[in-house]
């Protein structure tokens, strides 16, 4: 097992972010992102990620791809295979072309679902342990997850999201480390509660104002946890675990559904990973 891997993710600058259209509760066109403010936290956020000891790769910002800054969204990686994201929105789904380009230029093979499947990639399918917890009923389906954990030879456990304001699996679930993990509870229907339940050892469940702040759209690295503003319960909890908190203030980006896991894809493996610490 491999202790010493260098956390590596992905980002784009918000050169072109903002609020062009509405396809999740929380985009609104007349509540404008503020660019300023944009960029200051998205730096805040790259700054804090750097400081911790990861390598930022970052992408090319495309004009009239707002939603590009949100790499996690981009899909699904395994290895040194790069399982690109099948929107379910065809404003989203122009943004495939440039992160298939971005990975094939950087060694990774480009796999495609098949057609009539969508996943959005790291958004709806994180790993705990060696399984795969797939978020599916907004903008991910369930036949995309089995095909895909087909495709790795891993084991899917599949969680239904019924709440749309968490309309991602990363929005409402973080893996924190093998059996651990932040979740929101009322994000998932009786049957997900019990597969987390059964399958998470440690779960540590986040208060609905706090959940609202996307405090489970975290990113993970090493013992520290990097979130949203606005999270203090949530942050003891996590000291109370053994993790360091970080929070950084990420409400420009909130106005489009999402935060600090939104904002980056982990390249290297995620810390909670199997594949990633056993590579």
């Amino acid at each position: 097992m491999s202790t010493t891997r260098t956390p590596t993710i992905l980002m784009c600058p918000p050169d072109h972010y903002g609020i062009e259209y509405e396809i999740n509760p929380w985009m609104k066109r007349s509540f404008a992102s503020v660019r300023d403010q944009a960029f200051l936290q998205w730096r805040t956020l790259r700054s804090t990620l750097a400081n911790l000891g990861a390598v930022i790769e970052e992408m090319t910002p495309q004009l009239g791809l707002p939603d590009l800054v949100f790499t996690a969204n981009a899909g699904l990686i395994f290895h040194r295979r790069f399982y690109s994201s099948r929107f379910m929105h065809e404003v989203r789904a122009k943004e495939s072309p440039f992160f298939d380009s971005w990975f094939r230029e950087h060694g990774y093979e480009v796999i495609h679902w098949p057609e009539g499947m969508y996943h959005e990639g790291a958004g709806d399918a994180l790993f705990c342990g060696d399984a795969l917890f797939a978020g599916y009923r907004t903008r991910s389906d369930a036949r995309a997850h089995q095909w895909v954990a087909a495709e790795m030879g891993v084991r899917v456990l599949p969680l239904e999201l019924v709440n749309p304001r968490f309309y991602h699996l990363d929005t409402c679930f973080c893996p924190l480390a093998d059996g651990m993990a932040l979740y929101y509870p009322d994000a998932f229907d009786t049957y997900g509660k019990r597969v987390l339940e059964t399958h998470v050892s440690t779960l540590i469940p986040v208060i609905e104002a706090e959940a609202h702040r996307f405090g489970c759209n975290a990113v993970v690295v090493g013992k520290t946890v990097v979130h949203n503003s606005g999270c203090p319960q949530m942050a003891m909890d996590l000291e109370k675990h053994g993790y360091k908190s970080i929070e950084v203030t990420l409400d420009e980006f909130l106005k489009a559904g999402g935060s600090a896991k939104c904002l980056t894809l982990r390249l290297d493996g995620e810390e909670a990973a199997g594949w990633a610490r056993q590579a």
